[in-house]
């Protein structure tokens, strides 16, 4: 088996917890969803999606590379990996969350919003460096085959995040109008994100070579 069952369990409760949270990928859908219907959201989601691909290939081309190449630098970027999401922990803690700005969009059709929405993710380098530093911790070596690992985290992910987007789609209207009477929520979500962000990175950094 490439990847052990327990790693697998964990990958995926984590998942479950990153996917359903409002960050910015759930609020981008959000907002499109809101102010240009259902088919404009899930188009946004499945953009999304798309740019995630690009991303996991990314992840495998580099991070494969790095292991055939040089232990020692893979250690190096799994240790790069965790103070970075150890920043972006801190910096979702502490920010402070001023108007649900995003949900004043222009309307979009699905094409176009799909078109931008992979755009967007691709060019992010927020995403690219959150791959690389998210996917290695659940990559073992010695199981084998570096890549194969990395592609079924990555399509996890994908798959998992695409099915929370089109969930938010549907339902854009009662979430938008509850986020928008509840601040509070939107205000808390980025601290437990960050907390989960800041969790990732020490567990990343104590990890066992």
């Amino acid at each position: 088996m490439v990847i052990d069952q327990a790693t697998l369990v964990t990958y995926l409760i984590i998942l479950l917890g990153f996917v359903f949270i409002p960050g910015p990928a759930v609020l981008l859908t959000l907002a499109r969803a809101s102010s240009s219907g259902a088919r404009v959201g899930i188009a946004t989601g499945l953009g999304i999606a798309v740019g995630d691909l690009v991303h996991t290939f990314m992840a495998i081309v580099g991070i494969s590379a790095i292991v055939m190449t040089s232990a020692f630098l893979f250690s190096l970027i799994k240790y790069l990996g965790a103070g970075y999401l150890v920043y972006l922990g801190i910096r979702a803690i502490f920010e402070k969350v001023s108007s649900y700005s995003l949900l004043q969009s222009q309307t979009l059709t699905p094409v176009k919003a799909f078109k931008q929405a992979i755009l967007i993710e691709v060019l992010n380098p927020k995403s690219a460096l959150f791959f690389l530093a998210f996917l290695p911790q659940f990559v073992k070596p010695e199981n084998g085959n570096v890549a194969l690992q990395l592609f079924i985290l990555g399509i996890l992910f994908v798959f998992m995040g695409l099915i929370s987007t089109i969930i938010v789609a549907i339902g854009a209207g009662g979430v938008g109008s509850f986020l928008r009477r509840n601040p509070f929520m939107l205000r808390w979500q980025g601290k437990f994100t960050g907390a989960i962000y800041c969790f990732l990175g020490i567990r990343l950094a104590l990890q066992e070579k």
